[in-house]
C-alpha cells in the first residue's frame, strides 16, 4: 500500500449529502475481485447517462476535476453495503483522500485498510473547502497527515484528527497484510518448530 504523508493536489467539490456505497460503485460491478480497473466505473450512475455517454454537469466529468485527488463532500458519505470495492473504486480513480462532516463506520475503516484518508471536519468548513475547490485550476488543497492539518490555497491551516494507530499505518503504507509481514520472522520461526513437533501438519510459507 502507497504510504500517505502529504499530498498536493486538485479537489473537487461533491456538494451531496449520503452518497451510499451503490453510488460510488453500483453492485453489477462487484463480480471482481481486482482492484484496478473500477475508477472508471466510479460514480457510475452520477457520471454517465443511460447510453453510457458523460453527463457533462458531473463535477468529475469536468477539467481539472478529471485528475482530483481529494473529494469535499457531505455527511454520510459511503453509506449503505459495506463492499470494499467503494474505496478500491475511488482509489483506482485517483482519490487518495475524502474530506466530510461524517462517514459511515464501515466505509471509514475500509479507506484507512486501501490507503485513502477520510476526514471528518465540521460542515461549515467542507462548504469553504467547497468554495477553494470551486477555483478550477488554482482548486488545490494540500493535506499534511504528519501535522493532521489542510492547508487551504490562502495558506490557512485547519487541523483535523484522525486515529493514532491508523494515522501511523497510513504513514508507513501498511495494510493488513503489511501488518501481519512485520511478524514474517517470528511466524516463520513458529512454523519450523511446528513442522519439528508436528510433522504430519501441513506448513505456512509467507511469500
Amino acid at each position: 500500500m502507497q504510504p500517505f504523508t502529504i499530498l498536493t493536489g486538485i479537489a473537487a467539490p461533491l456538494p451531496e449529502a449520503n452518497i451510499d456505497t451503490d453510488k460510488i460503485i453500483p453492485s453489477r460491478f462487484l463480480k471482481t475481485i481486482q482492484r484496478s480497473g473500477l475508477g472508471r466505473n466510479a460514480f457510475d450512475p452520477m457520471r454517465y447517462n443511460e447510453d453510457g455517454s458523460e453527463k457533462p454537469d458531473f463535477v468529475l466529468n469536468r477539467e481539472p476535476y478529471r485528475h482530483a485527488e481529494i473529494l469535499v463532500t457531505y455527511e454520510n458519505f459511503g453509506c449503505g453495503s459495506s463492499r470494499e470495492h467503494a474505496p478500491w473504486a475511488l482509489l483506482d480513480f485517483g482519490i487518495r483522500c475524502v474530506i466530510a462532516p461524517s462517514f459511515a463506520d464501515i466505509f471509514h475503516g475500509n479507506c484507512f485498510k486501501n490507503g485513502i484518508l477520510p476526514i471528518r471536519l465540521p460542515r461549515d468548513v467542507c462548504e469553504a473547502l467547497m468554495q477553494d475547490a470551486a477555483q478550477g485550476g488554482n482548486s488545490r488543497l494540500t493535506v499534511d497527515l504528519e501535522r493532521q492539518r489542510v492547508i487551504r490555497p490562502d495558506g490557512e491551516e485547519i487541523p483535523f484528527e484522525v486515529d493514532a494507530m491508523r494515522r501511523r499505518l497510513l504513514l508507513e503504507g501498511l495494510d493488513d497484510i503489511g501488518q501481519t509481514l512485520q511478524h514474517a520472522p517470528a511466524i516463520e520461526r513458529f512454523e519450523q518448530n511446528r513442522a519439528a513437533s508436528s510433522p504430519w501438519m501441513p506448513s505456512i510459507v509467507l511469500t
